[in-house]
């Protein structure tokens, strides 16, 4: 597909990604992002391969669409800390920084890459477009996800978590354990529990937050909760149950609890910053650094600022961890449960956030 086209005079300042993503239905932005990097957009004539080039009014764009080309997952020798395994399923204490399948912006280094490893399973090839049409950097988002390579489920990501959430995670081994377990995310019949630290304390302790989640439309790799009737194509319902367990240093942070009644991308990141707690380091939905330290420091002995400082230039990831996870063996019938403390990198600000004050809720 080619697209030879001026940029209208009466746009402001576009990504280029967008720009053409405006311009061309039913193809994904990773497939156009993957376009740019290979040289095949020029911009006035010469090349940009640069998805985030800005385009002006006047601009005159030359694109070819790549053809979609299959991602190829490889078994890789990838340390994996197994919970929990039988001939049927697995249960995985994700670490933060992981991708759980690959996609156009990780190919490599994913859950999928490990656990193809250590259940000894052949190359798996995909051109599943659910997979293919997440945005860069977004490509494990939290919620349900379809078989990975068609007819041979092998292995079977019932649902995800974000590249930067860690915690327990479910995979099937085979196609009865997959269409069980897959039915209990559907009927919401599975418990999940999350802890997370949150800039700032919610003004409701506890509370249920029942708001649609749909993409941001000035944001392609975020969510929003969006107030309202649900609109086709813009939002999916979207509830959230949360409780403060701790309120610490001083109310410039707080440990919650979350219980998700739905799935959706982000929904937990998203319904944090609705009501005004973004979680700490969650860059991507506003618990930036700056923000902690306008409600930490005011809060906190002058001898604890320089500790955290420290701290929080440590932080690369929103502080949000899969606690419990809890369902229906598929083959058995029995309910289990599982749960694991949060991993070194979130106990050590959770701890220091207690040095600096904590309450009990």
């Amino acid at each position: 597909m080619r697209l030879e086209e001026t940029v209208e005079a009466k746009c402001g300042k576009l990504r280029l990604d967008s720009w053409i993503s405006s311009r061309i239905s039913g193809i994904s932005r990773a497939r156009i992002q993957s376009s740019i990097k290979s040289g095949l957009v020029a911009v006035n004539g010469r090349v940009v391969n640069k998805v985030s080039h800005n385009v002006k009014g006047g601009d005159k764009v030359s694109c070819t669409i790549s053809e979609l080309q299959p991602l190829r997952a490889e078994p890789e020798d990838i340390p994996l800390e197994i919970v929990y395994e039988d001939e049927h399923l697995l249960v995985v204490n994700k670490p933060p920084h992981m991708v759980v399948h690959p996609a156009p912006g990780n190919p490599t280094g994913t859950l999928v890459n490990g656990i193809l490893h250590h259940c000894s399973l052949p190359t798996v090839a995909t051109s599943s477009q659910e997979v293919l049409s997440d945005v860069e950097d977004i490509s494990d988002d939290e919620g349900l996800c379809s078989t990975l390579c068609g007819e041979s489920v092998r292995p079977g990501i019932v649902h995800r978590l974000d590249k930067g959430t860690s915690g327990l995670l479910v995979v099937a081994k085979d196609e009865h354990a997959h269409a069980h377990l897959s039915e209990q995310f559907k009927q919401h019949s599975i418990q999940r529990v999350y802890a997370s630290l949150t800039s700032g304390v919610p003004s409701a302790l506890r509370g249920r937050i029942e708001i649609p989640i749909g993409r941001d439309v000035n944001n392609r790799i975020r969510m929003s909760a969006i107030p309202g009737p649900i609109k086709q194509g813009q939002a999916r319902h979207a509830a959230s149950r949360y409780k403060v367990i701790e309120i610490l240093a001083g109310g410039g942070s707080a440990l919650v609890e979350w219980r998700l009644e739905t799935g959706r991308t982000h929904q937990i990141r998203a319904h944090a910053k609705y009501i005004g707690v973004p979680l700490l380091g969650d860059e991507v939905y506003g618990g930036t650094r700056s923000m902690a330290l306008s409600l930490l420091r005011p809060r906190i002995p002058p001898s604890c600022h320089n500790q955290l400082s420290l701290m929080l230039s440590g932080l690369e990831r929103p502080c949000l961890h899969a606690l419990a996870l809890g369902f229906t063996h598929p083959h058995t019938g029995e309910e289990i449960h599982f749960s694991c403390p949060p991993p070194p990198d979130f106990a050590g600000i959770l701890s220091q956030l207690r040095k600096m004050g904590m309450e009990k809720v």
